[in-house]
């Protein structure tokens, strides 16, 4: 691949434009939006100009409801010899270019399953994809060079291919991608009348589930518009689970013994059942998960301090494979959990205690 348009220059399209620039290909940039095609010419990802002929790649990254129309136009026009988008859902876009009879053997749909809480051309970075799964989702019609030049952008964005079917794709997502995020929006929103003094109570627990709730509203409403049904059934089996553990919890409320044991055993289930799906979800590179042992360390709210932390697990040679930090409510400091393999958690801890650091014992 030599030349390449993206079309949209928010946070995916300008990652993927960076990723693409840095390895040599020539990109250009359209966006209907120019402020934010400029935006992101001036970070590095490729030029406003215009091709001069079709290029050798089309990559739409737009909203997943404007991603037929984005497409459309640009097969209309001949902009490139292959087209791809990169929405989250990836049956209604296709679907809708086949109602209007347009040629789709130069077209496939993939989706990078990575993104950030910010959005637009100022969030992206080049490394955004690098280990992430990318779905491609060729069908009998998808020319054979079309397929090769997806595979080149996924393999130049140093991202892993996986190969799927449109529908099941978007059901897949609307389990690990969709739900997640309106769960995490509901439990955040109990937030917002809560009193202050509950509130100066959150620790990493609230901070892990409600992380994602900081998206932007207006870019989940387009995502969750284009995919509403399979998020819905996920979104029915959680609503069984709730209505079951809600009566599991007003039975350990009983005064009779046999309702307490019953509550007891629903809430167990629940929780163990939560733990064999955790245990399922792959671990770093999309590798097998892994069981790591942690080593904590208190530290201080002092410029340079986390830095100097992994300077001395470096110095022990021992590689920290994950990091989480609490911070302590109402104080300038905090406690830093370091997941290494377990092989090396003695050798860290040791290395720490000698240069210092204060431990908590496990």
């Amino acid at each position: 691949m030599r030349t390449a348009v993206v079309i949209g220059t928010g946070l995916i399209g300008t990652s993927a434009a960076l990723a693409l620039a840095g390895r040599g290909v020539t990109v250009h940039l359209a966006d209907h939006d120019p402020a934010a095609a400029r935006t992101a010419a001036s970070l590095g990802a490729g030029t406003y100009d215009p091709p001069e002929g079709p290029v050798d790649l089309a990559v739409v990254a737009v909203p997943p409801a404007h991603v037929a129309d984005a497409l459309a136009d640009a097969i209309r026009r001949g902009l490139a010899r292959a087209y791809v988008d990169v929405a989250s859902v990836k049956g209604g876009p296709r679907r809708e270019l086949e109602a209007r009879g347009v040629d789709v053997a130069a077209y496939i749909g993939t989706h990078p399953m990575a993104g950030k809480e910010r959005s637009g051309p100022l969030a992206a970075t080049a490394d955004l994809f690098e280990g992430r799964p990318w779905v491609l989702t060729p069908t009998r019609e998808t020319d054979h060079e079309v397929l090769n030049l997806a595979l080149e952008l996924v393999a130049l964005c140093r991202a892993v291919p996986v190969v799927m079917d449109a529908d099941a794709h978007d059901r897949a997502v609307a389990l690990v991608s969709h739900t997640p995020q309106l769960v995490s929006s509901m439990v955040a929103a109990r937030l917002e009348e809560a009193e202050e003094s509950a509130v100066r109570l959150c620790g990493q627990g609230i901070r892990d589930v409600t992380r994602i709730a900081a998206s932007d509203p207006r870019m989940w409403v387009e995502i969750l518009s284009a995919n509403p049904g399979p998020v819905a059934d996920v979104l029915s089996g959680i609503a069984a689970d709730l209505e079951e553990t809600v009566q599991a919890l007003r039975g350990l409320q009983s005064t009779d013994a046999s309702d307490r044991r019953r509550g007891a055993k629903g809430i167990e289930d629940v929780l163990r059942r939560g733990n064999a799906g955790r245990d399922r979800v792959p671990g770093k590179h999309g590798a097998a998960p892994a069981q790591y042992e942690t080593v904590a360390v208190f530290i201080s709210d002092r410029p340079g301090e986390l830095a100097r932390i992994f300077a001395d697990a470096g110095r022990a040679g021992v590689n920290v494979e994950d990091v989480r930090i609490e911070h302590a409510t109402g104080q300038q400091a905090g406690l830093v959990q370091l997941m290494v393999e377990p092989r090396s958690a003695a050798a860290l801890t040791a290395e720490l205690r000698e240069r210092g650091w204060a431990l908590r014992q496990q």
